[in-house]
């Protein structure tokens, strides 16, 4: 839970940054790529990133606009990680304007239960880093490259000359 507006902010800008990167490396062709009936596809899971910032927030009382619900999936991957973009931009300026530290206690309706608004914070960004970790592996499946985010890729300890950690 985060009780200082700072202190979401700047883990909010480490980690969108880190699902923008790895949005960055979708291509179209791998947006639709099937691996099981029970796995979203990359392009279904990088939208459900994306339109839960405003579908969460719009429950607190801020608005974020722009992402229409009912839209499917782009066939862009550049369209997703630019409409990601805005609206990670649009959360941190609602969260700047309208709340206050002393604000992130108070309480709201969120699916049936009253969570502190520090509480539906941390819950986003945690939503994000385990719909993100599914990403990498099929990312890593469909072959396409995998940014670090806590530490280098495989690739990127190569663009090192360095061995791959085990």
């Amino acid at each position: 839970m985060y009780y200082k507006i700072e202190d979401f902010k700047s883990d909010w800008a480490y980690e969108s940054d880190s699902t923008l990167k790895l949005f960055n490396n979708l291509t179209d062709k791998s947006l639709n790529k099937e691996f099981n009936d029970n796995v979203r596809t990359l392009g279904r899971l990088a939208w459900h990133i994306t339109g839960t910032i405003p579908e969460m927030m719009n429950r607190t009382g801020l608005k974020i606009e722009g992402f229409d619900e009912s839209s499917s999936v782009p066939e862009s991957a550049k369209i997703i990680a630019s409409t990601y973009k805005k609206m990670s931009d649009a959360l941190v300026d609602e969260v700047s304007k309208k709340w206050k530290d002393e604000s992130l206690p108070g309480k709201v309706n969120m699916y049936g239960e009253e969570w502190e608004k520090g509480k539906i914070l941390s819950v986003l960004i945690v939503h994000q880093i385990h719909h993100r970790a599914q990403m990498t592996v099929l990312m890593r499946m469909a072959g396409l490259k995998v940014n670090g985010i806590y530490g280098p890729s495989r690739e990127e300890w190569a663009e090192m000359k360095m061995p791959a950690q085990e």
